[in-house]
């Protein structure tokens, strides 16, 4: 994946993006007011991604990937940087609520501590380098699951012979994959009760397959349960089981069966969204150079 070149990174007043007919359609009533109003936050970066809510700080962090860096958004404190990495790109809350990222120039997955140092959990498989960790979720008993394509890598050499899904029970120190169907998996999110698990590809394949989450840790995902027909990057899934893919046009909005509910429109093209806010209701967006934020109905699952 080629980025663009450095930006200055803008603050900006509450600056709101509007969009006729937003939560028009019938289906998207449910999901979004058609009063609502995307705000564009902040701007001028150079690719963000992995948005993630931080509870007690009521702030966002998310990656700018070609400046090696995380920001930080709140109302109160705007939009600045957060601290230097080695080109994350999804960021997760563990279950003790501590920050989780894939680490492009690291090929790795750490895990940041309270004085906002990395912690590798994990960065090869049977000897060999992951290719660039892209995008991770995290099950209630600590599994992690991420994904691992070729994007980071740069002139690199890869050591992995597939772009594959992993599956890492820390508890255990056991590192599986779980799916190696994929050209370029991307995006990964579970179903309210984990039953289901979301993964996308954003490379041939350019669909986001969902599948039945075996009951044996490290056992391989079987055939897709349903595709979504949404050429996705990152994804998130709210209370009632709905799935909000990014794509072109702004977040496309899935039932929990795949059927298309409908779109939020979006100005730039989408890379990730995560809930957050007060009430978790705030679906905040990473879309090339800025961050964006619409308020929703449902609040999101985690």
């Amino acid at each position: 994946m080629k980025f663009p070149t450095l930006f200055l990174c803008v603050s900006l007043p509450a600056m709101i993006i509007p969009h006729p007919g937003l939560g028009a359609d019938v289906g998207m009533d449910a999901i979004i007011d058609p009063e609502a109003k995307v705000e564009k936050l902040g701007t001028d970066m150079a690719f963000t991604e992995g948005s993630v809510w931080l509870p007690g700080e009521k702030a966002v962090v998310f990656s700018d990937i070609p400046n090696s860096r995380q920001m930080i958004w709140s109302r109160e404190g705007g939009l600045k940087e957060f601290r230097k990495v080695e080109a994350t790109n999804g960021n997760i809350l563990d279950r003790e609520g501590k920050m989780l990222s894939c680490q492009h120039g690291g090929r790795n997955v750490v895990r940041w501590d309270g004085d906002g140092k990395p912690e590798v959990i994990v960065e090869a498989f049977e000897g060999k380098k992951f290719n660039s960790p892209n995008d991770l979720a995290v099950q209630d008993d600590g599994t992690l699951w991420f994904t691992d394509p070729s994007y980071g890598l740069g002139d690199r050499k890869a050591e992995l012979d597939g772009k594959f899904v992993f599956q890492y029970d820390e508890k255990a120190k056991k590192l599986a994959i779980v799916c190696r169907t994929f050209d370029m998996p991307n995006g990964i999110a579970f179903s309210p009760d984990e039953k289901r698990v979301y993964i996308s590809d954003t490379g041939k394949i350019g669909k986001v397959r969902a599948y039945d989450v075996p009951a044996e840790k490290g056992a391989e995902l079987g055939e897709p349960v349903f595709e979504l027909d949404v050429r996705c990057d990152g994804m998130c899934v709210d209370t009632e089981g709905n799935i909000y893919t990014t794509s072109a046009g702004g977040i496309h909005v899935f039932a929990p069966d795949g059927t298309k509910i409908g779109v939020i429109p979006v100005e730039e093209h989408p890379a990730n969204v995560c809930f957050g806010g007060e009430d978790f209701k705030t679906l905040f967006i990473t879309a090339r150079k800025s961050l964006y934020a619409v308020e929703v109905r449902n609040a999101g699952d985690r």
